[in-house]
């Protein structure tokens, strides 16, 4: 019997109550703030996008200057569930958080099993499977965006791959609407997009033209729809795009150039560095111009373009990095990867946090006070953090380049295959060349 069958509940019972018990008390000034904002307007039918002074309503100066959510409709949706189904009842901001983080939680336990079972179905050792199991159940990076700060990535991450894990088995249909909707949540996950069509036309342009289609289609559903059915203005979302081509910062190379030009703003001409992800996924796309081979290529494939476009964005927050956790934990188990690699990819963005204050805006949801003397302490280092943070984006840029020409390599494993096929055709004949 495999072992995901009966699994270790010892440990999996460790997970869920570590989750639970970071859950309550943090959760990111910021970010938390909006959600929970979200929620309301949401679940009381005004629309998401627009900001409004909402400290009346939760009794807590922190909502008077509120930014209006930046994401799509699917993330908001389920917000104004949550407020619907918890805060109007309890009207209380802790059970709200540990609610807002439930299916966080929830997701990064089913990313622990959707992976073992991927790698289980591909023909990885039980252990193999069962140590990526534990891997992800534990990962202190993923447990801290999720069931601490309270970001979503880890949802966009379960969506992306599981869709992969759709596409590899045939189910085109689903694997677009996974896909479609991981994009939804987060548009993140759009390079795999580019993947899976260049992996079905190798395959039949019906069917990569039928998933094209089906993406579209989806994505029209969980973006567009949303705003007709429960008559949100789209003027403020549609504002707010920009942003995504004019911020700069965080694990960007952007950071780095703060320490000859500070503040680095993105006008003039300068708002252009925002496009150069879209000649670099192009770049990326061309590369693939012989094909996407099986499973392992695909995931190769994917976490090459991720990375690619994280890596040419002026901004990147960190929890967006979670999305390339399970993909290059997938490659590592399979022997496509170096260990190494995978260490760098999730290390380095969690140091990054701690010397960028993150952890200490977590402390907003039942340590206001505590927060804002810590974060006043640490401003007082600013120039020392920034250098820290310049010098962790070099070694991210330098950790993430070498798993883009890792993942554009011959795959081992096929190799391997291969190899094996070859030695055990050829004619036993003394150790001759067969140059048939």
């Amino acid at each position: 019997m495999r072992w995901y069958a009966t699994p270790d509940r010892r440990l999996l019972a460790a997970s869920i109550l570590l989750q639970l018990a970071l859950a309550p008390l943090l959760g990111h000034s910021w970010d938390t703030k909006i959600f929970m904002a979200t929620g309301y307007l949401v679940g009381t039918g005004q629309t998401p996008y627009l900001a409004q002074n909402l400290a009346a309503v939760f009794h807590h100066t922190g909502f008077g200057v509120i930014s209006s959510v930046g994401y799509p409709p699917p993330w908001p949706l389920v917000l104004g569930l949550l407020y619907r189904g918890v805060h109007a009842v309890t009207a209380n901001l802790i059970v709200y958080n540990v609610a807002i983080k439930l299916p966080l939680i929830c997701a990064d336990i089913a990313l622990a099993y959707l992976v073992a079972a991927m790698l289980t179905s591909v023909g990885a050792e039980s252990a193999t499977a069962r140590r990526a199991w534990v891997f992800l159940l534990f990962n202190p990076f993923l447990l801290y965006v999720s069931a601490a700060w309270g970001q979503i990535d880890v949802l966009v991450a379960l969506l992306a791959v599981a869709a992969l894990a759709a596409l590899n088995g045939r189910r085109v249909g689903g694997s677009a609407v996974l896909l479609a909707l991981a994009v939804c949540f987060k548009p993140i996950a759009a390079p795999i997009a580019l993947v899976a069509l260049v992996y079905l036309l190798g395959r039949s342009r019906g069917q990569a033209a039928r998933y094209a289609a089906v993406f579209v289609v989806a994505v029209l559903a969980f973006y567009v729809a949303p705003f007709f059915a429960f008559g949100w203005s789209r003027a403020p979302f549609l504002l707010r795009l920009n942003d995504h081509f004019v911020m700069n910062g965080t694990m960007s190379l952007t950071t780095v150039a703060r320490l000859f030009r500070d503040p680095l703003l993105m006008t003039g001409r300068w708002w252009l560095l925002g496009l150069l992800w879209i000649p670099a996924l192009a770049v990326g796309v061309v590369a693939l111009r012989r094909g996407v081979g099986g499973f392992d290529d695909l995931v190769k494939k994917s976490t090459a373009l991720v990375l690619i476009f994280f890596l040419t964005r002026t901004w990147l927050s960190e929890p967006n990095i979670v999305l390339v956790v399970p993909l290059a934990l997938i490659l590592t188990s399979l022997g496509e990867l170096d260990r190494r690699a995978l260490t760098a990819l999730w290390v380095i963005p969690l140091a990054f946090t701690v010397f960028n204050a993150s952890p200490l805006q977590l402390l907003w949801v039942a340590f206001p006070d505590a927060m804002q003397r810590s974060l006043t302490f640490v401003a007082q280092y600013g120039h020392a953090t920034l250098v820290a943070r310049a010098a962790l984006v070099i070694a991210w840029q330098i950790a993430g380049w070498w798993v883009v020409v890792a993942c554009f390599r011959g795959s081992r494993r096929q190799a391997a295959e291969t190899g094996l096929a070859r030695r055990a055709q050829a004619p036993a004949t003394g150790g001759g060349v067969s140059w048939s």
